[in-house]
């Protein structure tokens, strides 16, 4: 997996000479070399690498802002994680024409919705438990919560592979990581991955009742005939704001915003949420927003989660941030480790950002958080909704479980 070009705040522009030298980062096998290139590239980033504390339940500072600009204050449940694989779920699979426990292996990367007083989750469902990481179909499933805290599961998966045109996106990997809001029309827009173990695309699809879902496929497809549809892209986020209890997708200057990526977050905009133009440097490739800081526990990557707030200081990303494995690497979370982190963009220019907080909010400390397919933790947070006059923040637990933790007014 790549690295990007590291990226902190005050840092404007990237330099042609530090861009070259992380280029050669990659590649390199010396480690000398590696060593006297990571020590110019950390010149140029923060040096401050914050704990994650361990019993993730006291509020980090906000550091470079006062509180209020950040989401702050979740606290893990008592119940948690509160949803588990279970093999008694079978559906008859359209494409093997075989009966499958679909959710045998693996429930995890949530979204959710609130919808008439009651939330909605979105979850990904792994079948086969003895295939490896990343070699298993996923699917996506629904449940519902009155409290949000205790679900009732649909019988049979909502979304998942079929013998359609999408196919050739969707199979044999399958469909994962959905991120879920509501549109201004009463519409739900779900964007998730189409892995069809080849490259990685972003697709979307839309409901009108969260059960019967429309896919429209990859969201880059059209854009530039096609140019950006082959390359790896997932994990959209798109804005929206609080309106009466539940978060909505908003237009800013005109259009629907979503920021999006994996190694490092990218921007795009749409006019129907269906069809996206990413946002382009003066090169005409990808524009890189917010990028990875050596040293600190995003070093590795930055990956868009949950749908990001539109606030009255500015947008809101919540994302998850990839600690590196040796050089580079914070050495205040484990290596390879997914945190939660938060950044702040400015809501004129939705590209420029503006803060970020420097310590992560929510770090693996739970057992089944550092254990299951991926053992160097995580708690990768994908659903976000306010229910009950508190925030409900919905996360994968080492690509197994689903886990919750929850924050009051």
């Amino acid at each position: 997996m790549e690295m990007s070009l590291p990226q902190q705040q005050g840092l404007h522009g990237n330099s042609k000479a530090l861009e070259t030298a992380w280029i050669e980062l990659k590649t390199t096998n010396n480690l000398n070399q590696m060593k006297t290139r990571i020590l110019l590239l950390v010149i140029f980033c923060s040096l401050t690498a914050i704990s994650c504390k361990e019993d993730n339940k006291k509020t980090p500072e906000a550091k470079d802002g006062g509180p209020e600009l950040w989401l702050l204050g979740f606290e893990k449940t008592d119940k948690n994680p509160i949803m588990t694989a279970d093999s008694s779920y079978v559906f008859k699979d359209p494409v093997t024409k075989e009966d499958i426990q679909w959710q045998k292996a693996d429930v995890f990367n949530p979204g959710a919705v609130v919808r008439n007083d009651t939330v909605f989750m979105l979850f990904r469902a792994e079948d086969n438990p003895e295939a490896i990481l990343g070699g298993r179909t996923s699917r996506i499933g629904l449940a519902y919560s009155t409290d949000g805290i205790n679900f009732s599961k649909y019988p049979e998966p909502v979304l998942y592979p079929k013998e359609d045109e999408f196919q050739k996106w969707d199979y044999p990997g399958g469909i994962e990581d959905p991120r879920v809001v509501e549109m201004p029309d009463g519409t739900y827009l779900m964007m998730y991955t189409s892995w069809n173990k080849d490259v990685a695309r972003l697709s979307s699809a839309t409901s009108k009742d969260l059960k019967n879902w429309t896919k429209h496929g990859p969201v880059f497809e059209s854009f530039q005939e096609g140019k950006f549809n082959n390359i790896w892209s997932k994990s959209g986020s798109v804005v929206t704001e609080l309106k009466n209890g539940r978060l909505i997708a908003k237009k800013v200057n005109g259009k629907f915003l979503m920021y999006w990526g994996e190694l490092f977050v990218n921007l795009a905009q749409s006019e129907d949420g269906l069809d996206w133009e990413p946002y382009l440097d003066e090169k005409g490739e990808l524009l890189h927003v917010f990028t990875p800081s050596i040293g600190e526990f995003d070093s590795h990557l930055t990956e868009p989660g949950p749908p990001a707030l539109y606030t009255e200081n500015g947008i809101l990303l919540l994302y998850n941030g990839k600690n590196l494995s040796g050089e580079g690497a914070s050495s205040k979370v484990a290596e390879g480790t997914y945190c939660g982190g938060q950044v702040l963009f400015d809501a004129q220019d939705p590209s420029r950002l503006i803060k970020r907080l420097q310590e992560p909010f929510i770090c693996p400390s739970l057992p089944h958080e550092t254990s299951g397919q991926y053992k160097a933790g995580t708690t990768f947070i994908e659903g976000l909704v306010y229910y009950k006059n508190k925030w409900f923040l919905y996360y994968g637990t080492a690509d197994s479980m689903v886990g919750l933790a929850v924050k009051s007014d």
